[in-house]
């Protein structure tokens, strides 16, 4: 087991990150969030900190890393109900926050984890049955319900993301500022992120 993955970030991609240790490069597959916060240190040396969660298949290894321990947590115990893998918890994760995810199961709102991509109506209703008793409560370190200071940490953070993963700045400006419109009250900088992705993929 891999607790955690300390060293400089080597290359950043669309969904994972390399992080140099002991001269070897670990690929961690990661949230858009996550990822965000790791694109400003390719190539300066500075150290970051994953935790990780590794996957064993008879074909594979597969390392996830995650922003904090809290998100790792969320990872670990979605993969528990029925017919939810760890793509499928990566990808609950890069649309929910994990408070924001305690909430729906909380409140038993379908309609907010029907917008993970790959959860219908139905497998909404089972990962409700199934974890609403064990999530927990808000933890209150993330989340739509903390409030947003203003509007620039998240331009910053999301221009920084695109530059890393090989957009020019003015390319990344632009893609800000389409985005912009979806930002409201408490952006959230995962969301923004992959909305910016899109629009600059069909550009």
């Amino acid at each position: 087991m891999i607790a955690y993955v300390r060293g400089p970030v080597a290359a950043v991609t669309l969904n994972s990150a390399v992080l140099e240790v002991g001269g070897v490069g670990l690929e961690l597959m990661c949230t858009p969030g996550t990822l965000a916060t790791l694109s400003p240190k390719i190539g300066t040396g500075q150290q970051a900190t994953l935790p990780t969660s590794m996957v064993v298949r008879e074909e594979s290894l597969t390392l996830f890393g995650f922003l904090d321990d809290d998100e790792k947590a969320c990872f670990e115990l979605l993969q528990t109900a029925s017919g939810v893998g760890p793509k499928l918890a990566q990808a609950m994760l890069a649309v929910l926050a994990p408070d924001d995810l305690r909430r729906a199961v909380g409140a038993e709102d379908v309609k907010t984890l029907t917008r993970v991509p790959g959860i219908g109506q139905k497998g909404a209703q089972r990962i409700i049955l199934e974890l609403k008793d064990r999530l927990g409560a808000p933890v209150g370190t993330r989340g739509t319900a903390a409030p947003a200071a203003s509007a620039e940490p998240w331009r910053d953070q999301v221009h920084q993301g695109l530059v890393g993963l090989g957009w020019s700045a003015k390319d990344a400006d632009r893609a800000v500022d389409e985005v912009a419109p979806e930002a409201g009250q408490s952006p959230d900088v995962a969301t923004l992120l992959r909305s910016a992705l899109r629009m600059l993929s069909k550009a």
